[in-house]
């Protein structure tokens, strides 16, 4: 599936406790009003405190359970007959459709379905929210533009980058696992290994053995600013706080199969009695005006067009700038499970 930027001249792909869940009863046949238990795996950088904010004045009332994308929708399979959630946010198609084939999603059709490329999710049980470009940052003051990796690859092929990037401790989250995933289905091969081949699984060795493990707490920008690090990855909003934050001037590596976009989507969990309050928060959070405001405030890419309005220029220019990668986000989902599962048993230190 190929992501695409309506009327950005973009084509393109892409703490947990639980009270009180989905079994809280509505009065009368309305929940309108109740509180909503809310799943997300995007609720860093202050963005699960700037939604709950925004929500209240808008009349919601919301419990913000985070968690990692692949640990989260374990838990939405495992929760499957007695659900706790009763809407989820911030998944791409990969967990959406992983959670999509457990019959575990209301379908639904939101009122601003016409302003989104509704290919972007399934046009039935998740929609599209925002874009997220997965990109290589790094230091421009420690690794200069004409000298900067082309590709993924170049990390551990290429000797002046071996010890200089950050490789991840966990594949917990989603941008980890879009990594991985990016860099292995490039390599598919029906008779290998969990559909790989072994070429492929030489690259992922390599990403390990050459890399500096990430430091559990230590920000990437904090590293890089220390020296520890030169670069690794990243999501594309999250650079400009960042570099704010810590003084460093990111760069981004720019492949010519290019980068994993994720787009973050919306879905209602299968067997909520809040199913009318979700829809209208779900109305009013995918609506063009808030994710035009949640675009100013995080630098993101919304998938609302009514959106873009408001979003930073510099920040279209961005994405422009980045082509996108084709991914098979079917023969990924069949198949990431297996992947982590390996890659953590034979290649993570």
């Amino acid at each position: 599936m190929r992501t695409k930027l309506i009327g950005a001249g973009l084509a393109a792909t892409l703490l947990l406790t639980a009270c009180g869940g989905s079994t809280e009863s509505s009065n009368e046949g309305s929940s309108e009003g109740a509180t909503l238990v809310v799943y997300t795996n995007s609720n860093s950088d202050g963005k699960g405190d700037w939604l709950e904010a925004q929500a209240e004045q808008a009349g919601f009332n919301l419990e913000i359970v985070g968690l990692g994308g692949g640990d989260l929708t374990n838990r939405i399979i495992a929760e499957g007959g007695n659900p706790v959630a009763d809407v989820v946010f911030g998944l791409n198609n990969m967990y959406f459709e992983q959670i999509k084939a457990e019959d575990l999603l209301e379908p639904y059709t939101p009122e601003w379905s016409a302003d989104v490329d509704e290919s972007l999710g399934d046009g039935e049980t998740f929609w599209p929210i925002v874009q997220q470009g997965i990109v290589l940052a790094y230091n421009t003051a420690a690794v200069p533009e004409a000298e900067a990796p082309a590709d993924w690859t170049d990390l551990w092929a290429d000797d002046r980058f071996k010890g200089r990037y950050e490789s991840v401790s966990t594949l917990a989250g989603a941008t980890q696992q879009i990594v991985m995933a990016g860099i292995l289905t490039r390599y598919r091969d029906d008779s290998g290994d969990l559909g790989i081949s072994d070429e492929g699984w030489e690259q992922v060795r390599g990403y390990f053995e050459n890399g500096s493990k990430a430091v559990e707490g230590e920000d990437l920008f904090a590293r890089m600013a220390a020296g520890s690090v030169d670069m690794g990855q990243m999501t594309i909003s999250g650079i400009p706080a960042r570099e704010e934050q810590y003084g460093v001037t990111a760069g981004v590596m720019a492949p010519e199969d290019g980068v994993p976009y994720a787009v973050e989507q919306v879905g209602i969990i299968k067997g909520t009695d809040k199913k009318e309050e979700v829809e209208r928060f779900i109305n009013w959070f995918g609506s063009g005006e808030v994710q035009g405001d949640f675009a100013a405030e995080f630098a993101s890419l919304p998938a609302n067009q009514k959106a873009l309005e408001k979003t930073d220029p510099e920040v279209l220019t961005s994405y422009e700038a980045i082509p996108p990668q084709e991914l098979d986000w079917l023969f990924i989902r069949d198949n990431i499970s297996q992947w982590v599962e390996k890659i953590e048993l034979e290649y993570m230190p």
